[in-house]
């Protein structure tokens, strides 16, 4: 080995390419994974459109219309999976509001999400259950509270306790029939989006699960036996989400051994 292969000043470092079509791929980790939270799962067609819009032989409109044509007919041959048909449409659906470069923190736009997402899956989309007026009431409280917070100002660990807060506020709210998670979690990333942070969607790949859980568990007391409302599991994740941290995230973990 020559001097020259010892000189460290002579080797050339080389910025690491993505592969095309690697934002693309990430936006439809995020939106299937999500689907997993209701034990949902995609049809082959569609996997073969999110391929080629990844490519880039296909565009997101594309791909909806494709979809929409697609279940029409199924619907004709009496050969519809509704489950299949809410991952895919919903899914899409994630990707392209994750695509569109809008967000407003307000009930109006969680609102606009969920009824954005399940327009066609749920005749009572964008219809809250139970006393609307109360839910409505709750929802504008809470983020009346989040928009005086000037996150800019604050320490990264400091916005981390405030997301996790208001995720966990927003969500106990439950203020849609079915959907509440994805709806809650896709406002949450628009929202950190526009507050400036880079968002790993590759979480909501595999741990969408353990998300949802962790906001059950943020929520879940039993004065009886004891047991306290926990938000350190919702934190662990959004620590991963934000930071990049390798918290291990087990669903198992969050299981309340008491009421066992």
């Amino acid at each position: 080995m020559s001097e020259e292969d010892l000189d460290s000043s002579n080797v050339k470092y080389t910025k690491e390419e993505k592969p095309k079509g690697y934002i693309k791929q990430l936006e439809w980790d995020m939106a299937i994974g999500l689907q997993e939270v209701d034990n949902l799962k995609t049809s082959k067609y569609f996997e073969k459109l999110v391929s080629d819009n990844v490519e880039g032989s296909l565009t997101i409109e594309q791909v909806e219309k494709n979809l929409k044509e697609y279940y029409i007919e199924k619907e004709k041959q009496n050969n519809l999976n509704y489950n299949e048909m809410e991952c895919d449409l919903v899914s899409t659906r994630i990707v392209e509001l994750l695509q569109i470069d809008n967000f407003e923190l307000s009930v109006d736009y969680l609102k606009y999400v969920h009824k954005y997402l399940f327009q066609d899956i749920y005749e009572f989309a964008e219809v809250a259950y139970g006393d609307s007026k109360t839910l409505k009431e709750s929802l504008e409280y809470d983020i009346s509270l989040d928009k005086e917070k000037n996150y800019k100002e604050m320490s990264i660990v400091e916005v981390i306790k405030n997301i996790t807060n208001f995720s966990s506020n927003i969500w106990q709210v439950h203020p849609f029939r079915e959907g509440n998670t994805r709806t809650t979690a896709l406002f949450i990333e628009k929202y950190l989006i526009s507050l400036g942070y880079n968002v790993d969607n590759t979480l909501f790949k595999d741990k969408s699960v353990y998300f949802r859980n962790a906001l059950v568990r943020s929520n879940y007391f039993n004065n009886y036996l004891n047991i306290k409302e926990d938000i350190s599991y919702l934190i662990k994740f959004y620590e991963n989400l934000l930071l990049g941290k390798n918290n291990n995230l087990h669903s198992q973990d969050l299981i309340v051994r008491e009421l066992f």
